[in-house]
């Protein structure tokens, strides 16, 4: 393995479901309805059906414990041939492109040729379990052979046992919502309200025109009766956003609202990647060529920004690839908050701040908004966990595919104080 030369990783396309805010169109499906859909339309629109893929690699992040093998699943339910095999994993929002990022490394070495990176969410079907003591009643009781002994198990019982545990997106280790989290990034970095309400307002328009243009049309395959994302406003005015109350500080510093936060949202994404031999012999377009890609951390516990750890994986990618902030024609910044997005900014801004925590010389300096998420991004379209990085990978790779644009990166931010981060180019210059 040592020895083996290096290939480059092709991203041939992505296909997902709409996505709609959770509760809505898709209150009655569950992730594998959504992935199956997703993984369906995938092989359908690359006419992959009965074909066998090296490897399936994606995995959802709010799951019931039946979903342990979830990517199997989908696959065992997909017109794939029945020998693929599949890796269910998780990695908070960056699921779908650390699933991407495992399979192009195997590619890029030669271990195989085709794979698919998936991921999905649906906050409308949360498990919602009971509390700890009463479940350890319900083990033993299946255990308990006579009736007596099954009496035992409930004794001392109380009807508080009962009460659902459902589940939560706080931070365990400080008790804090990831809204919380960014509240206080957006007060270290000073982003103020009106920046971030703009800043959604953009997403919303960018994303409206994108679908007006028919630019996501082989893009989304329908799910449940639903053709298009649900949490796009084309009828958003600046004006009225300003009106809207704080959803996590109520204090007069809060700044994060419903519109500049992105919903709890359901839906799939999928993606196909593959050498070069193998998208040629199938006679597929190469739309764009994974170049990079990395993992970081921060400790957030200790103050460092929950969502501040891609200003470190793009940082890391800059350097290992010998190129600049500016050097893109497309930057994809996943829309968790607009305050994160403004707080990311402000950080590559900063000299002290690159010089300090992400190695720098000095500052990496500002890019062109005009080249921020142009086709919209996450507060527009949503944000289901799992499925954000593969949604984001296939527009990126489109738009590569599409425009003259040569290099484009992409940058998405995860619960836990991590990041991850990855460059695409356009075929042209890989070639």
């Amino acid at each position: 393995m040592a020895n083996q030369t290096v290939r480059p990783v092709a991203i041939l396309g992505g296909m997902r479901t709409p996505f709609c805010r959770s509760n809505t169109a898709y209150q009655d499906l569950t992730n594998l309805d959504l992935l199956g859909t997703a993984l369906d339309g995938l092989v359908d629109h690359y006419k992959l059906s009965g074909e066998h893929i090296d490897e399936v690699v994606g995995g959802a992040v709010v799951t019931h414990a039946k979903d342990w093998n979830l990517a199997r699943e989908a696959v065992v339910a997909s017109k794939l041939a029945p020998s693929t095999p599949a890796t269910t994993m998780m990695q908070a929002c960056g699921t779908s492109l650390q699933a991407l990022m495992g399979s192009a490394a195997k590619i890029a070495i030669g271990q195989c040729e085709s794979a698919i990176a998936m991921g999905s969410d649906t906050v409308s079907d949360a498990p919602v379990v009971f509390k700890r003591r009463f479940a350890q009643r319900l083990v033993r009781l299946s255990r308990a052979r006579s009736l007596k002994d099954k009496m035992k198990i409930f004794k001392g019982f109380s009807f508080g046992e009962l009460a659902p545990q459902p589940p939560s997106t706080n931070e365990p280790r400080t008790g804090l919502s990831m809204g919380g989290h960014c509240e206080l990034m957006a007060q270290t970095w000073q982003v103020p309200r009106h920046e971030q309400d703009e800043l959604a307002f953009e997403s919303h328009k960018n994303a409206v025109k994108a679908y007006e243009d028919g630019y996501h049309d082989d893009l989304l395959v329908p799910c449940a009766g639903v053709f298009k994302d649900n949490n796009i406003r084309p009828d958003m005015e600046l004006s009225k956003l300003a009106t809207l109350k704080t959803s996590f500080e109520k204090s007069s510093r809060g700044t994060l609202t419903a519109a500049n936060s992105t919903p709890l949202t359901d839906g799939a994404s999928t993606v196909l990647l593959s050498s070069k031999e193998w998208a040629e012999k199938k006679g597929h377009k190469v739309q764009a060529y994974l170049v990079d890609a990395e993992t970081s951390a921060v400790d957030f516990v200790k103050g460092e920004g929950l969502l501040m750890a891609p200003t470190v994986a793009v940082a890391n990618l800059l350097k290992r690839n010998n190129m600049k902030l500016q050097d893109f024609d497309f930057y994809e910044i996943h829309e968790a908050f607009a305050a994160q997005v403004l707080s990311t900014l402000k950080a590559w801004e900063d000299d002290d701040y690159c010089k300090s925590a992400l190695g720098m010389e000095g500052a990496l300096g500002s890019i062109d908004r005009s080249k921020l998420n142009v086709k919209g991004s996450s507060l527009a379209y949503g944000h289901p966990f799992a499925a954000t990085g593969a949604r984001i990978v296939a527009l990126l790779a489109k738009q590569l595919s599409d425009t003259k644009g040569k290099t484009g990166l992409i940058s998405i931010c995860t619960a836990g104080g991590m990041g991850v981060a990855a460059i695409l180019k356009s075929p042209d210059e890989v070639e």
